[in-house]
């Protein structure tokens, strides 16, 4: 039997050069048919000149004649605004490394072409879950989740005939926890990139200090597992080695815990239903010490509890938030929006969502601009 072969979309990505050093650590039982980036060529290049894939992939049509130029003979180079897409029915796994909502067209696409889709986008599946779920059911798709939270729920329900009770999503709390709503005035994009346990991208990160990112996993964890939001909680774990918990009727309690360590969730992605030899997350048990919980706080955190009502109002609920979200961080990152204005952006987009069903790809990528374009006014106001 061959290598499995893989597409890696966002390769120059935080997941992406995660995903190829698990290739890199397993070569005999992966290869590379595919990469893809929006505009880092140079990187790309390189990617190319060590994987040799069949294709590869720039998002920026300008920059086409360069990565021509750059690649080595045999990959072919395609370009533009749909090269993402184009490239999800190239390899056997198709890694959605993606940022944002504009890996929706790969989600869509992977999944459409019966793939396993190894998914670290959540915003594709936020915004547009009634449209992934029925392609699903075709024929050689697979869904796989690569965030570490779904990755543990799904390890956890492996094979498990009895329907989970709970999910508890857990999380480390990001950069500010325990601080109070006007500790958080001050705070700056360095502090909010200044995670204390992952290394992710700035999006991520900002998601992550405002608790968006635990809200947006609550609602993919609904849309993955088909559990109903009363029956998703969220708990932080400070040390970052319980990713997930699953409750089942009998009162018994399952987890995945090992070190911070994205590959473990990739390589589990990846060779799904084996596992890699490769122990990224080894954990030294004598060394580890304790391990602790708490509630988060959701009345600092606001945007945590943002995405549940999202979630629960369904439809284009949840594309209109994530839009929403995208612009606000994007302003804070940018230094027209303060830290703590985040939530009251989103909160005030959210009050205009129309009720829309997300019943087709216009629906939904109409919601996601309407809740960038109320959020865009939320920003000027705030900065006025």
């Amino acid at each position: 039997m061959g290598a499995t072969t893989v597409a890696v979309l966002g390769s120059t990505g935080s997941i992406g050069t995660q995903t190829l050093e698990v290739v890199r650590a397993e070569p005999d039982r992966f290869s590379v048919a595919a990469l893809a980036a929006h505009r880092s060529v140079r990187e790309l290049a390189s990617q190319a000149a060590e994987f040799r894939p069949a294709v590869v992939g720039i998002g920026d049509q300008e920059l086409a004649a360069e990565l021509t130029s750059a690649v080595p003979a045999g990959s072919e180079v395609v370009a533009g605004p749909d090269a993402f897409a184009a490239l999800a029915g190239t390899a056997d796994v198709v890694v959605n490394g993606v940022v944002g909502f504009a890996g929706l067209g790969v989600t869509l696409e992977a999944l459409g072409a019966g793939r396993r889709l190894a998914l670290a986008n959540k915003e594709s599946l936020i915004a547009a879950g009634p449209l992934v779920q029925p392609l699903r059911s075709r024929p050689g798709a697979e869904l796989i989740p690569v965030d570490s939270e779904h990755s543990a729920v799904h390890q956890c329900l492996a094979g498990e005939p009895s329907p989970p009770e709970r999910l508890i999503l857990t999380g480390s709390g990001g950069p500010f926890r325990g601080r109070s709503a006007d500790e958080l005035r001050e705070v700056t994009v360095a502090d909010a990139l200044a995670h204390p346990t992952w290394s992710m991208g700035p999006k991520i990160t900002v998601d992550s200090s405002t608790l968006m990112n635990k809200g947006l996993e609550v609602i993919e964890a609904h849309e993955l597992f088909g559990v109903d939001y009363s029956c998703i909680d969220v708990l932080i774990q400070p040390q970052s080695v319980v990713h997930s918990m699953v409750t089942f009727g009998d009162g018994s309690t399952v987890a995945q815990l090992s070190m911070p360590d994205m590959r473990l969730p990739i390589g589990y992605a990846l060779a799904y239903p084996e596992r890699i030899d490769t122990p990224f997350g080894a954990v030294d048990w004598a060394a580890l010490g304790s391990l602790t919980f708490e509630l988060p706080d959701a009345g600092t955190f606001r945007c945590l509890g943002l995405a549940y009502e999202a979630g629960r109002v369904g439809g284009t609920a949840p594309a209109w938030l994530n839009g929403a979200n995208e612009c606000a961080v994007g302003a804070f990152l940018d230094g027209r929006l303060c830290w703590h204005e985040i939530a009251s952006v989103i909160e005030h987009a959210m009050g205009h969502h129309d009720g829309a069903a997300a019943d087709s790809v216009e629906a939904v990528i109409a919601a996601d601009s309407a809740g960038r374009r109320h959020a865009a006014d939320a920003v000027k106001r705030a900065g006025s």
